[in-house]
């Protein structure tokens, strides 16, 4: 394997609607057996498939920084949680249950916690095997199938976890992929066998997709953009809240939607905040992802770094200042010269109705405004149609829990940012979407209730 930046890896055909309707099918024949199954059995098979891909780590990471772009160290990290993810819905995979509810006269209800059969799972590109596993943990443990189309830029590492479900003894079928763009995922949200959807990527794409399940009463999770705040106030950690604010912006080269883009910071401390900012920033390593030592690989694809670009320039004829970076970076390896490199960007003198605040750049570009009061910091952050997430770093505890509480944010970080423990739901709030990925919530998105009511006498009827 070598990183080869702006040539071909390799091509995959598009799944037509004779394919999507293969892998339906054979998604249906596999919940049959799966789920029918029980919890401990199918909690031993997602073990063994968190055991490969622990074993193949590096290897995965290797295949995954190939097909994304991103450093080796973030990807071996994405692995992990992937693994750990497996583990954990295996450990529930056994514990669901439902309820036993004595009525009077000696009856009783109970209910069964079902699964709902095949469901589908749309991925983006920034955490292409990640984001597979996000998805399939929860519906296998609950006893779904689940045809996977992951996006067209990253296709290689979702059929690599098919391969290891395979090996590690779930019904051939039981998750399948299925390869292409729009026209796939429309035939996946339109067919009459799909139980649920759930997506994750653009606002504008998430509405298609609600509209198409709307016409199948079929139900969706949508984890979407975000234009996150993160708060810096002045009694915070200064060295901390700097590798908070670089953790928020840079991972996956800014390619990230939960990222804390739009900088708040306290006016006391705005001018030692942004130079230390900047220091840490231009210190960043960028060039060939498979070296140990980098930190920031290529974007995703030249139209996509083109529109960041277009960002940056639209902010300074808006009045903002570019502080660092912004500008094409080419490594001087001669194989990486055509590869989709920038060096990360940290913008000054932001206002909010800039685009470059208003907007999802979905790239390596920090905007940083200056605030004065608690009140009015909350009431700026929360002032966007978007409600991913939001951070905050203070020593004042008592303020950062009320900062968090009035945040309109789904995922909130207090002191550190962009950790994701597969153990916390992970969803939003406004146009971020709704459902939830991870923790026991992410059950209740995988499965239905069934309520059984027993009579243990006469019935008694009124007429």
């Amino acid at each position: 394997f070598e990183t080869c930046p702006g040539r071909v890896l390799c091509k995959v055909p598009c799944s037509g609607e004779k394919e999507v309707d293969l892998a339906v099918q054979s998604a249906k024949a596999a919940f049959k057996i799966w789920s029918q199954m029980s919890g401990m059995e199918r909690c031993r098979v997602m073990l063994e498939a968190a055991r490969i891909i622990r074993e193949q780590r590096e290897e995965i990471a290797t295949m995954e920084t190939i097909n994304n772009g991103k450093s080796i160290f973030e990807a071996r990290v994405d692995i992990d949680i992937s693994w750990q993810c497996l583990e954990y819905y295996a450990g529930l995979a056994g514990s669901l249950a439902g309820e036993h509810i004595q009525l009077p006269g000696g009856s009783f209800g109970y209910t069964r916690r079902e699964p709902l059969g095949v469901c589908v799972g749309i991925g983006a590109w920034n955490y292409p095997f990640q984001i597979a596993c996000w998805k399939s943990g929860p519906a296998l443990a609950c006893g779904n199938a689940m045809v996977f189309k992951p996006s067209p830029f990253t296709p290689i590492s979702v059929v690599r976890l098919a391969e290891i479900f395979t090996e590690a003894g779930v019904p051939k079928g039981l998750f399948n992929v299925v390869q292409g763009g729009a026209a796939t995922g429309q035939l996946l949200c339109q067919h009459p066998d799909v139980a649920k959807i759930s997506f994750t990527g653009s606002v504008p794409t998430g509405m298609k997709i609600m509209e198409m399940a709307a016409k199948g009463i079929k139900p969706v999770t949508l984890e979407l953009g975000g234009k996150s705040p993160l708060i810096i106030f002045s009694d915070a950690d200064l060295e901390n809240a700097v590798k908070g604010a670089l953790m928020a912006n840079f991972l996956t080269q800014g390619e990230v939607c939960c990222n804390g883009t739009r900088v708040f910071v306290e006016r006391k401390i705005l001018d030692t905040f942004t130079k230390e900012v900047v220091k840490r920033t231009q210190k960043i390593k960028i060039g060939d992802p498979l070296l140990e030592d980098t930190r920031m690989g290529a974007l995703i694809n030249r139209p996509h770094l083109n529109r960041v670009q277009g960002f940056i320039k639209q902010a300074k004829e808006q009045g903002a200042e570019v502080l660092c970076g912004g500008d094409l970076y080419v490594p001087d390896d001669p194989k990486l010269k055509n590869g989709y490199y920038m060096r990360p960007c940290v913008l000054g003198n932001c206002k909010d109705d800039m685009t470059c605040v208003k907007e999802e750049i979905f790239g390596p570009v920090m905007a940083i405004l200056p605030f004065d009061t608690e009140e009015e910091v909350v009431e700026r952050a929360n002032a966007t149609k978007f409600g991913l997430a939001g951070g905050v770093f203070t020593r004042d505890i008592q303020k950062a829990h009320r900062v968090v509480a009035a945040l309109k944010a789904g995922m909130c970080f207090i002191n550190n940012y962009n950790i994701s423990p597969v153990e916390l739901p992970f969803g939003g709030y406004k146009s971020s979407g709704f459902g939830r990925e991870n923790g026991r919530a992410a059950i209740e998105y995988y499965s239905q209730l069934k309520t059984v009511c027993v009579e243990m006498g006469d019935v008694e009827s009124v007429f």
